[in-house]
């Protein structure tokens, strides 16, 4: 009983609040939220105080969402990352978005694989083959043996009308019969499956070394026949860690990596006093010397460790002020503040926020050397430009300021509580440019996908500038001038019709402010156009394209357990280079699956012919029953043990891809 309970909400009823178990909570209940808590069920916010959910394991977006009046809708799974409140249920179970989104990928679509149709295609094939040569052979041995044309060995003939017996007869017939079933025997290769089972098991267990868990067998060898790749950004050809790549501190812009040796200690001070107090993250420096911990949100993490590379000890710069008030930061200023009083009583007020904003609130800026200048019309677009030119590269620019202020002015404690920390006369410190980075060894996969013959084509939530320009930087993109339909908002796409929709899919590379169900609509509109493709993908509102995919590749830290249930293939360190050793893989399981064919059926189609010569010419076959069974015996064990187990090579990346074709 003590699991079935949703530890830390409770459900107010009849006035009064009372903890029940998740199973009982019916639609028109009022639950109470608070930090920590999962929300149990679909529902609507009634009252809240600085509410933000996190919503990541059903959008797949890490960015942390606040609940107000204008977005009050709650989904049940999402976990309270701050704040508290009060939501009205209006669904519950299968009728919540985490109930339809279960109930759409429970259903088995059955598709048979590329390979499974081309081995039934071979197979059916082969075996009209077989069964028309063993009619034929059956037909000519049955006209000689009956018109006294078939001897034995001594020159006597084996039937002559009215003289030989009925068993002889028989026995003559069954003979014949043993030799058309034996000729079908040979002909169907039935060490095909062997041979499949083989390397598909023996690719799977090799994959995991390549950082792949395969949960469905066929999806190794389907992978071989991509022809597509749909992947996320986040998280897959990015890090998904936010890092500060450009700098401005003192009006010099710092080169990466670079220490704060240039910058005077007054500026140097206030640079590591605004990093370090004005924060919501916090630094873990173990005692030991290993890594150091940063905790936060991905901008807070960002700056933290930007602060680390120019050699700030956390809890130092900690100690050498206090905070006095804190302003937290809010989405509709786009700034949060603190306020900090120093040893020597000196108080600052550091604010930090959005660039351009946190810029228009400054009426000085500081210089390399400590001093203070006005800030002038020019200046000021000069700072200006520097942020344009960050948002050209679709860098997340953020700004730092501070002020003095009169400890005369700080109220007393209890008139704190209302206070509004003073945000003007601000002096601009620096502006720092974030960005999640691509993944060391993307580009280089993506290069080798492209010359494989798989495209690869970018799906994400975020706008198009930042889609532009990670789709660049990962060489998804090649022309940075490119405009629809090659780079496309999910809107535009939703709108289209069916038909519409599959004329324009094959020319989509790069598709930005993508909702899940747009990433459906790609999937099934490159299907209908022939494509084999693979989707990669880590929220739980990935699970529909996942699921209709021909091959679902969820991720293995990011992913949520939904993800993972509705895929065929988990990477297991989330990188899209293993996304590429899958596709080698697969590869390699289709060649070895040729090979094994092409040796079969040279050996098979060699006994036939010989036995289908002999048996028309002499009317005896030179290779019987036993000896054409001991060859396949030995040719689907061994011969199948040999050429299922051989490792993928380079050469075959340089091959296009199978594809959806048909053999017959």
């Amino acid at each position: 009983m003590a699991l079935q309970l949703w530890y830390g909400d409770q459900v107010i009823r009849g006035g009064r609040r009372i903890q029940v178990s998740i199973f009982d909570i019916v639609v028109g209940d009022v639950v109470a939220l608070k930090i920590g808590d999962q929300v149990p069920a679909d529902g609507i916010l009634i009252s809240g105080h600085s509410l933000a959910i996190d919503e990541s394991s059903m959008t797949g977006e890490s960015k942390i969402v606040l609940k107000d009046q204008k977005s009050p809708f709650l989904m049940g799974g999402c976990k309270v990352a701050d704040g508290y409140g009060t939501m009205l249920v209006t669904a519950v179970g299968l009728n919540t978005e985490w109930g339809l989104l279960m109930a759409s990928i429970s259903e088995d679509n059955n598709e048979e694989t590329p390979l499974q149709v081309r081995l039934n295609g071979v197979a059916t094939f082969i075996g009209i083959v077989g069964l028309v040569v063993a009619a034929m052979v059956l037909v000519v041995l049955f006209a000689r043996y009956f018109t006294g044309h078939t001897t034995n060995a001594d020159g006597t003939v084996q039937f002559v009308k009215g003289r030989t017996g009925v068993k002889s007869t028989i026995f003559g017939v069954i003979k014949i019969l043993t030799v058309a079933v034996t000729i079908v025997v040979v002909a169907v290769p039935e060490g095909l499956p062997l041979a499949v089972t083989l390397t598909l098991a023996y690719s799977m267990r090799k994959m995991m070394a390549d950082k792949a868990l395969v949960r469905r067998l066929s999806a190794c060898e389907t992978m071989g026949s991509a022809t597509t790749i749909c992947s996320d950004k986040t998280g897959t050809l990015t890090l998904n860690q936010m890092t500060v790549v450009r700098s401005i501190v003192g009006a010099i812009e710092l080169q990466p990596q670079a220490t704060i040796d240039k910058l005077s200690p007054t500026v140097t001070s206030l640079v590591l006093e605004a990093i370090a107090q004005n924060t919501s993250g916090s630094v873990f420096e173990p005692e030991d010397g290993s890594t150091v911990e940063v905790t936060g949100s991905p901008t807070e993490k960002a700056i933290l460790s930007w602060g680390l590379e120019l050699h700030m000890k956390f809890a130092v710069e900690r100690s050498k002020s206090a905070i006095i008030h804190v302003s937290p930061f809010n989405s509709e200023k786009k700034r949060g503040g603190v306020a900090v009083i120093g040893r020597d009583s000196d108080v600052h007020v550091h604010w930090k926020g959005a660039a351009e904003i946190v810029l228009a609130l400054c009426t000085n800026w500081l210089y390399v050397d400590g001093s203070t200048h006005e800030m002038t019309s020019d200046k000021a677009n000069h700072f200006r430009k520097y942020i344009e030119d960050m948002a050209e590269q679709s860098l997340r620019c953020v700004a730092f300021a501070y002020r003095n202020l009169d400890p005369k002015d700080i109220p007393s404690e209890e008139q704190r509580i209302n206070w509004e920390l003073p945000d003007n006369d601000l002096t601009l410190i620096g502006i720092v440019g974030m960005k999640d980075p691509c993944r060391p060894g993307v580009r280089d996969a993506v290069e080798l996908c492209t010359n494989s013959g798989v495209k690869v084509r970018m799906v994400t939530g975020d706008n198009l500038q930042t889609a532009r320009a990670i789709a660049l930087e990962c060489g998804i993109l090649t022309d940075p001038q490119a405009s629809a339909p090659v780079i496309i908002e999910g809107k535009v796409f939703r709108a289209y019709s069916d038909a519409e929709r599959e004329a324009v899919a094959d020319k989509i590379s790069v598709m930005g402010r993508s909702s899940p169900n747009d990433k459906l609509l790609l999937v099934k509109a490159l299907k209908k156009n022939g494509h084999v493709v693979a989707v990669t993908g880590d929220g739980t509102n990935d699970a529909p394209a996942l699921h209709e995919a021909d091959i679902g590749l969820s991720m293995g830290i990011q992913g949520t357990e939904v993800a993972k249930e509705s895929s065929d293939i988990i990477i297991l360190d989330d990188n899209f280079a293993s996304v590429v050793k899958v596709v080698r893989w697969g590869r390699s399981v289709y060649a070895n699956i040729q090979k094994f064919i092409q040796f079969q059926l040279t050996v098979n189609v060699a006994a036939l012919i010989i036995n289908v010569v002999a048996a028309i010419s002499s009317g005896n076959v030179p290779l019987n029953a036993v000896q054409l069974l001991w060859v396949n015996l030995i040719m689907d064990t061994l011969g199948a043990l040999a050429l299922a187990t051989e490792p993928p090579t380079d050469q075959l990346m340089k091959r296009t891809p199978v594809g959806r074709r048909y053999v017959h």
